[in-house]
This record gives C-alpha cells, structure tokens and sequence, in this order.
C-alpha cells in the first residue's frame, strides 16, 4: 500500500466511514476537538458511520452515552465492540449456556451473556474458554483464574492485542500488555478477535451495507494493517498514539492510504506524491533520493512534506527511516 491522491472527499468516495475511537473520536473523557463537526458533516453529506473499537470494557449503550455527550450524537447500534466479536467467536465453538471466564469487565460480560453464554468469574472444570478484555479495574484474582483455567486447556480468547491506548495523562497500557501475563505465565497464545483482525471490521461492514468502507484510526498495527487485511482504504489520522516517525518506518502491510491531522480528514481531497524527475512531489514540498540519503525541499505544508518523505522511504530500501537524513526532514517539518 502507498499513499494515494484523492480528488473528492473521502466520504463521496467510499460507502462507509468506520471510525476508530480512541485517539480519534476522542481521548479519555474528551472529544478530539475535530470531531464532532467532523462526523456531522460526515453525515450530512449522507455517509452512513459506524464507531468500531477494540475497547471492550464499556457496552455499547455506555460508548453511544459517552460519544452523546461529547457532542457526537450515536446509538448503541451504531457502535461496534471487539467484546462483541469475541464473544460470537466462542459462540460459534461452544453450545449455548456453555461457562466462559471473564477476564474483563461489564461490556465483555455482557457480550459474552447476549450470545447465550454464561459468563463466571471464577473457573472450574466446567469452563470452556476465556475471554480476555481492557477493564481499569483488572485485579490478580482474575488474571490469576484466567491463568489457571488456560493451563487446564480452555480456549483461549482476548478481544484485541492493543498494547498502549493514549489517555488523558499520555500513553497508558492496554489489553494487550495484560493478555502477556496469561501468555507468559502459560505458554499459550491467545485467538484474538479485534483488529487487525477481521470480525470487527466485518461486523462494521455488516450493520452499515458497506462494501467500499473508509476505516478512520490513529494505530498502523491496528487501524491500518485490519484496512490492509480487508483490501480496505485506511486513514491514518495524527491526533492519537502514531507519530510521523512512526509512520515513515511502517513495513508494507501498515501502511494507509491516506494520512490527515484528525478525523475531518475523511471530508477532504487529498494530494497524491508524485515521481517528477528523479523526485518525489506532493503539494509545495519535493524529496530528493540519494545515495540512502533524502533532502526535503520546498515550501508546501507540513503534512504535503510527510507525504512526499513517506513516499521516498517507502520506495527506497536502502533508505534508513531512523537515520539522520530522514530526522533532518522530520526536524524541518517540525518534529
């Protein structure tokens, strides 16, 4: 995948909007200041918008609450859960009733209880998977059972393998960084049912029709590489955990399509880089390739600059995305 010129807004372009939430929608209890409007605009140009997180604490009726008062007006239909894409991933494997330990919180119980199973919390011979999801007030009882319960044999499910989310004092850790404890402690890895992989973004595409979705997220091992997965257009937006470092150094498959500063992104056009003798162009601003070296040139904005050094990395091997050509560029650019 390789950045790519758009010459309509995105959301003429694609069928769907599917959203990531956190570092896009919003940031800890707070809206990421573009997008409310963002999304109402969205919407009044007729984009039908689905909110797919890996957040699997919260239901979906407490994340349409919550996007609600944050002036993104949403129903719990609305909003996609991996706790859901979890829960259905047991459901298809055992019958109805069967016991799954919940190593998680309200939004993964009740999930896992709406598939006609039967969440408990603490395990015995009887239980036949565990689910594992993000809760702030994960304790060791729990991760302590989920442990025990895995050594026994039962199947093993985490809702995402996220391992930092940004928060409202910084990067903070996720479920994933959690999902190591029971790995480690028993040497099994577990089925993960959130992105990147494809039941999230399947059941996206399944409550909105789509068949052409833009996916919205701020993650390229996540958002990026589930757009990748589905042969889908991914946005990468720049107000949540990836930096411009970061995405100068993605392998192939976490690679967008398209790159914005926030979520209103999928309202605009956006320029393409362009190879123009020996260069690469995007808006005002020019990479010039040498020797495993780049030089940035030109005027154009910060992000045209990104988009033109992203391009020549990416097209480059012997390029070094940590080596000191392409710091100076990113220092010009202002990072």
């Amino acid at each position: 995948m390789s950045l790519q010129a758009a010459d309509r807004p995105l959301n003429e372009l694609h069928d769907a909007m599917l959203l990531d939430l956190d570092g896009v929608v919003y940031i800890g209890a707070e809206a990421v200041s573009a997008a409310p409007e963002a999304i109402g605009k969205a919407r009044a140009a007729g984009a039908r918008v689905a909110f797919v997180t890996n957040n699997a604490g919260r239901t979906p009726a407490r994340i349409a609450e919550h996007l609600t008062h944050i002036g993104v007006p949403a129903a719990p239909e609305d909003v996609v859960t991996s706790a859901e894409a979890a829960a259905r991933l047991i459901a298809d494997r055992f019958p109805a009733g069967a016991e799954v330990l919940v190593v998680g919180d309200t939004g993964l119980r009740q999930a896992v209880r709406r598939m006609g199973l039967r969440p408990v919390t603490v395990a015995d011979a009887s239980t036949v998977a565990v689910v594992q999801g993000f809760s702030r007030s994960l304790n060791r009882d729990l991760l302590d059972q989920g442990a025990l319960a895995v050594a026994r044999g039962a199947f093993y499910v985490a809702s995402n393998a996220d391992s930092t989310a940004p928060g409202e004092w910084g990067i903070t850790p996720a479920n994933g960084s959690f999902v190591r404890v029971i790995a480690h402690a028993t040497g099994v890895e577990p089925v993960i049912a959130g992105k990147p992989m494809r039941p999230l973004h399947e059941e996206g595409m399944l409550r909105t029709g789509a068949t052409d979705p833009l996916i919205v997220g701020d993650r390229l091992d996540t958002d990026i590489e589930g757009a990748t997965t589905h042969g889908a257009a991914g946005l990468l937006v720049l107000s949540g955990v990836v930096t411009p470092r970061d995405l100068v150094a993605a392998p192939p498959h976490q690679r967008p399509r398209y790159v914005s500063w926030d979520v209103s992104g999928m309202n605009e056009t956006h320029p393409g880089p362009e190879q123009r003798e020996g260069r690469i162009v995007c808006g005002g601003r020019s990479v010039t390739a040498h020797a495993g070296a780049v030089e940035l040139s030109g005027d154009g904005s910060r992000l045209d600059g990104l988009r033109a050094l992203c391009a020549a990395v990416w097209a480059d091997a012997s390029i070094d995305p940590a080596g000191d050509s392409v710091t100076a560029a990113l220092e010009t650019l202002g990072w």
